[in-house]
């Protein structure tokens, strides 16, 4: 976790698990070891500032898009998903 400015064990302190453990937790969710529930993914997503969806995805173009998406203001994602609209019905021609 260090590549987003955050240690392992700050996220899982952060993320409401227990400090003596947190670091072991998150090594472990990150080497897929052990898999979090959606709750816990809802409390690490919102310490990263990430949409939850991020954590689902395999597809690296799509994770960042999800994260642009996430950080846009409300008019700006209504823009963009006409943008999108516009753009997937120009590849339909």
């Amino acid at each position: 976790m260090e590549r987003v400015g955050i240690s392992q064990k700050n996220l899982g302190i952060l993320s409401g698990i227990d400090p003596s453990v947190a670091s072991s937790r998150i090594n472990h969710y990150a080497t897929g070891r052990h898999v979090p529930n959606f709750s816990m993914l809802e409390k690490m997503a919102k310490v990263l500032k990430l949409p939850v969806a991020f954590f689902y995805t395999p597809d690296d173009d799509l994770a960042r898009l999800l994260i642009s998406y996430h950080q846009l203001p409300g008019r700006a994602k209504k823009e963009l998903a006409r943008t999108s609209d516009r753009l997937l019905a120009a590849a339909k021609d």
